[in-house]
């Protein structure tokens, strides 16, 4: 009977913390949210800034769109934040946090435990710049400031890991956590559009100086966009996981199904360019596009190729790349077409997203071997991504991209001037 009695407590305690945060999440707010980007020239990493906590102090995270949480050094604040609430470790909030996690099983169990219930939630950050990983960071709630871009902003705190000191190694001067906006439930990503009344799309636009991420729709101050909006080209996000190297991926994928170089479709040994069903993965923490060996070997050969056919001269590689050319009398490059869903619908690389000058006379191939154990066989990385207005849109399942804006003239760096001019609006 007592045992009945406790599990009836605790089965009313669950759904009366579930009616609290989902009620938390359902305030009126802002039609988009606008996250300013630079990027740091040292480590290539693309850096953004919130202010969060009481009083509220200014932070530099990097960012990674396929990350799974937000995760910040909180022993770097000088003065603690009076608003930081920790989040208890019988929560439906530590649930959401450790749904990516294949611990989530033990979670459960350990409701039964009463030691454990009112301990604070701990919750599994890594590094993704490094790969290290702990499992003792805190999950806390506390108010955070994001641009907006209407006079209404969102009435919803942020949950966020307090991670240990020790996470910090590998990422850009200053840099105090990692933003991710992965399609974890505790993703800040996830939470923004928790309070958003809007379609759930994030389109961000990276350069080698700065850039923007926006949540929602792109508003007044992107006005510009309308036409480039217009002319994206669409292809389905890849929705089943069944990658067995890493089953709690949260990153976005998109097919290739096959690579052009020179208009010449290359030939692979390998049965296909998407493994595992997983496809190519979008990634803002990998500096160039890395391709498995297996697929590397003859990219690289097919690259060559095309490159001599059109009077390219051939150098000594600099590391970290494996095939470099002079880059006296600015020749032209061969484009390099990523063949999405059909043979009509392609990813084009030209010379600014796939030729890295690396000094005054070289330039290289910004398409790097990945090696024999990567996860996944095609990452596109941030330097392919620069100057492409990209949109994830979560409703429909689909991923956008334009050509490259320097086509027409213009940087995703306009963006952020743009962005820079938004008003401030704090979480509450």
């Amino acid at each position: 009977m007592a045992s009945s009695s406790s599990s009836s407590s605790s089965s009313l305690f669950l759904l009366l913390s579930f009616l609290y945060f989902t009620l938390s999440h359902l305030q009126i707010s802002a039609s988009s949210l606008i996250l300013p980007l630079t990027k740091d020239s040292a480590t290539l990493q693309y850096l953004t800034t919130l202010s969060h906590g009481t009083p509220l102090v200014t932070t530099n995270l990097v960012l990674d769109i396929g990350g799974s949480n937000l995760w910040i050094d909180c022993a770097s604040r000088e003065v603690p934040s009076s608003s930081s609430v920790t989040v208890p470790h019988r929560s439906i909030q530590c649930l959401t946090a450790k749904s990516h996690e294949l611990e989530t099983q033990a979670w459960l169990t350990s409701l039964s435990n009463p030691e454990e219930l009112d301990l604070p939630c701990q919750t599994l950050t890594q590094n993704t710049i490094t790969g290290a990983k702990s499992s003792e960071a805190e999950l806390v709630q506390d108010l955070m400031a994001l641009k907006r871009s209407k006079l209404e902003g969102p009435k919803s705190q942020i949950l966020f890991a307090c991670s240990p000191s020790l996470l910090l190694k590998g990422l850009a001067s200053g840099a105090k956590g990692i933003a991710g906006l992965g399609r974890s439930r505790s993703s800040l990503t996830s939470q923004i559009f928790d309070s958003l009344t809007t379609h759930r799309k994030m389109s961000f636009c990276v350069s080698s100086s700065s850039g923007v991420v926006v949540f929602g729709n792109m508003g007044y101050e992107f006005q510009q966009s309308n036409e480039i909006l217009r002319s994206l080209t669409f292809t389905p996000l890849v929705t089943t996981n069944n990658n067995q190297k890493n089953p709690n991926s949260q990153e976005y994928f998109i097919n290739v199904n096959s690579i052009k170089i020179g208009g010449k479709k290359v030939s692979f040994n390998t049965p296909s360019l998407s493994q595992d069903g997983n496809g190519a993965m979008l990634s803002t923490v990998v500096p160039f596009t890395t391709l498995h060996s297996s697929i590397y070997e003859n990219f690289e050969s097919a690259f060559l190729k095309a490159a001599l056919a059109m009077n390219m001269t051939k150098v000594e590689p600099l590391a970290p790349f494996g095939l470099c050319f002079s880059s006296e009398g600015n020749p032209s490059v061969p484009v390099i077409d990523f063949v999405l869903q059909s043979e009509m619908v392609k990813w084009s690389f030209h010379g600014s997203n796939s030729m890295v000058k690396v000094n005054e006379k070289v330039m290289c191939l910004g398409f790097l071997d990945g090696g024999v154990d990567a996860k996944n066989n095609i990452v596109i990385g941030g330097f392919q991504l620069e100057d492409v207005l990209v949109q994830i849109d979560l409703d429909t399942n689909m991923v956008g991209f334009s050509n490259s804006l320097l086509m027409k003239q213009s940087s995703c760096s306009d963006f952020n001037k743009l962005a820079s001019s938004s008003s401030m609006v704090a979480a509450e």
